[in-house]
């Protein structure tokens, strides 16, 4: 698996080369595949994102989070709920056990 990298924005480099020191702030348009720049003077300006539409980026850790994250949610639901079904389990074994042994055992944690 290739290391995460943080992408270059070609978009930036475009309009620092255009306008240079006119430029105030500037945002990245991800559905348009553009970045926006907001002139001194008032004005906008745009450039591509992207050298070619077909040119394949490294992944960042950013996107992998922006593609997958409804896949996380349900491995997190999952794992919460299991955790839960276990403890509750835990607790009901320490309830119905008739042993006062077992239920300190299955309901106390000793600490240190």
């Amino acid at each position: 698996m290739p290391a995460l990298q943080r992408r270059q924005l070609v978009g930036h480099d475009i309009l620092l080369a255009r306008h240079g020191n006119h430029i105030s702030t500037m945002r990245v348009d991800r559905q348009a595949g553009r970045v926006i720049a907001y002139l001194d003077d008032g004005s906008t300006d745009s450039a591509p994102n992207m050298i070619s539409p077909g040119l394949r980026m490294p992944e960042t850790v950013r996107s992998v989070l922006r593609d997958d994250w409804k896949f996380f949610a349900v491995v997190a639901a999952c794992t919460s709920g299991f955790a839960g079904v276990v403890v509750a389990a835990t607790v009901a074994l320490a309830g119905i056990s008739g042993d006062p042994g077992m239920t300190a055992l299955l309901s106390g944690y000793p600490g240190t």
